[in-house]
């Protein structure tokens, strides 16, 4: 059976190419709100912290309607740390639509994605997007789309891809830049036209491939997926089949089935082949289980997920200040929360710490990891972490360590400092071309050699440079790093700073608080120019007298402190620093706290 009333589509591109803007315009000219609906921009990125960083973070479905056929559209991620949810997602689409930025064209996660794309088989839809940007160079980027399927082994009919050109903002598209229609309707033709309908065994019996998780207090876990044969109805009884832990398969009882109709669940008595369903009453199923008939379970293979690079350790807050902001702060609601989000990450791992408080978290990157944390606090967990360690694998008893491949496009005038950097990193350059006013070079760099450099960059660049990362696979231990070239400025007691001591430890370096802020013992309060740590004491109040000079009681004037994001913590930390995470605060604090006993260690070394 073919159907032909349904497609199933995924949108991928690199981050910031305009994926959640065109879903939103292909949404409103799909019949998804109604006329008078006031519909906010980017309405897919509906969680919070997606809205504020504009990026998207995890995979959603919609869909729209053109000429009787209803859409499936799955708008993922375009930031290569979260490229476990596009790989997944892919097993539910027959065809993929390829968006590119007619400025930047193809970078590093297009090409990530499109390969994964590719060995699927799926249909490639290329559409240059923003090409009424005043630096566009459509047709420039036309050519890198075909040499980038050329250069990942595209078949014959994945090379003969159709290049739609389009505004996603503006929500026009059309065959030429330079003459795009009123709305998408040419995009929409194209999907219909190129897209293949799902096809399958209607009268088969059940088969359907979990590709996510969704979680809800009332019903527990929803799993989502695209029924492959046969078809799903509310009340049957069905097995849960793992294709890749053959254990005694689990029974279980279909109770909701839910369809996405635009921005909604609407639940539905039965799903058929190529459908895309939502549905609960399964406990403990799983990203990867398959469901199938009773009378015959048959798993299908899932993709499997990249192995995590980067690790850190999350434990138990033992600061001086544990337990006053945050509402879960023991072992047992961090283990539980980390447990919880295994369920929905397949690209993170967790494992039992050193310690009974202690938890090593695995992810796909620094920012994979960050947005973890960031999601936690906001729930109001108060927890502690470590510095991110890279993971090496061992092969024929030689160290091997994670490399990336950085793409960065920065003016011509600040490539010099670029090109230090990176070296010094032991970054090793593999191309370099001239792109517009600007230069585009390529590096292949110890994963490690990353941390602590983009802020680094931004600054370099005064602001102006693009840094594009993706992991390239892995290679021999390139030897030593130079970690950070800053020590840290370090309380000297417990009390709250003050502006007459704040002044004074500012001659030794650049604040990160400002006066009135709580310190204890330990806790890092700003960075030291020089290498090493300097104990100040920003509680020091002046001492009081009856003596007067004119001049020296002026006002004292302090220079405004940098307030410190969780990025740029994470990247700060050195190896024996801990970053303390509370709802409300971020605080960066030595492993040991009192001064003398970090001396004495020190001193040992």
């Amino acid at each position: 059976m073919i159907r032909e009333d349904l497609r199933n589509i995924a949108i991928i591109a690199h981050v910031d190419h305009g994926k959640t803007t065109l879903v939103n315009e292909m949404l409103k000219q799909g019949g998804a709100f109604r006329e008078n609906q006031v519909v906010e921009d980017r309405v897919m990125d509906n969680n919070a912290l997606e809205r504020e960083r504009g990026i998207t973070i995890l995979a959603k479905n919609t869909s729209c309607h053109y000429k009787g056929v209803k859409i499936n559209i799955i708008d993922t991620p375009g930031h290569a740390d979260f490229g476990g949810e596009v790989e997944r997602i892919l097993k539910m689409v027959n065809g993929v639509v390829l968006l590119v930025d007619a400025a930047e064209g193809p970078m590093p996660q297009t090409r990530f994605v499109l390969q994964k794309a590719l060995e699927l088989g799926h249909q490639v839809i290329v559409v240059i997007n923003k090409v009424d940007r005043p630096d566009a160079r459509p047709y420039e980027v036309v050519d890198e789309c075909l040499e980038l399927l050329l250069d990942l082994d595209a078949s014959n009919e994945q090379l003969d891809s159709p290049i739609i050109f389009c505004s996603g903002r503006d929500g026009t598209a059309g065959v030429a830049p330079d003459a795009l229609g009123s709305d998408l309707s040419v995009l929409f033709d194209k999907i219909l036209e190129q897209i293949p309908a799902p096809e399958g065994d209607l009268e088969g019996p059940l088969q359907l491939l979990i590709s996510s998780i969704d979680y809800n207090d009332y019903v527990g876990r929803i799993a989502i997926g695209r029924v492959e044969r046969g078809e799903i109805r509310q009340g049957q009884e069905i097995i849960v089949c793992d294709y890749h832990d053959l254990k005694k398969p689990v029974r279980g009882k279909v109770t909701n089935i839910y369809q996405i109709e635009g921005l909604k669940r609407v639940a539905c008595e039965e799903a058929k082949v190529g459908d895309i369903v939502c549905f609960s009453g399964i406990e403990n199923i799983t990203i990867g289980d398959t469901i199938c008939d009773v009378n015959q379970p048959e798993p299908l293979p899932f993709v499997k997920i990249s192995e995590p690079t980067v690790e850190m350790t999350f434990s138990v807050n033992d600061s001086p200040f544990a337990g006053r902001e945050g509402k879960f702060v023991t072992s047992r609601h961090l283990r539980d929360r980390l447990q919880k989000e295994l369920l929905k990450d397949v690209s993170l791992r967790v494992e039992d710490g050193e310690t009974t408080e202690s938890f090593k978290v695995s992810g796909r990157g620094e920012m994979h990891l960050s947005i973890l944390i960031e999601t936690m606090r906001r729930e109001g967990f108060e927890f502690q972490v470590s510095t991110p360690r890279v993971l090496y694998h061992m092969v024929d008893g030689q160290k091997y360590e994670p490399m990336e491949k950085v793409v960065i496009d920065v003016p011509e005038e600040y490539m010099g400092s670029v090109m230090e950097k990176m070296g010094a990193r032991k970054g090793e350059l593999t191309h370099m071309a001239p792109l517009g006013s600007r230069m585009r070079v390529e590096f292949i760099i110890p994963a490690r050699g990353l941390f602590g450099y983009r802020s680094e960059f931004l600054t370099d660049t005064k602001g102006e440079g693009i840094l594009n990362t993706l992991f390239e696979g892995y290679q021999p231990y390139k030897g030593e790093i130079p970690t950070r070239n800053v020590g840290s400025l370090i309380a000297f007691e417990t009390g709250e700073a003050v502006t007459y001591g704040l002044y004074n430890a500012q001659e030794r370096g650049m604040l990160f608080i400002g006066a009135g802020t709580p310190v204890y013992e330990g806790m890092v309060v700003g960075a030291s120019p020089k290498a090493e740590d300097i104990a100040v004491n920003v509680c020091k109040k002046k001492h009081v007298s009856n003596m007067r000079a004119s001049g020296s009681d002026e006002a004292l004037r302090l220079t405004p402190p940098k307030r410190m994001s969780l990025e740029e913590s994470l990247e700060f930390l050195a190896d024996d620093e801990l970053l303390e995470v509370t709802p409300k605060n971020i605080r960066i604090r030595k492993r040991i706290l009192s001064n003398q006993q970090r001396m004495k260690t020190i001193n040992k070394k």
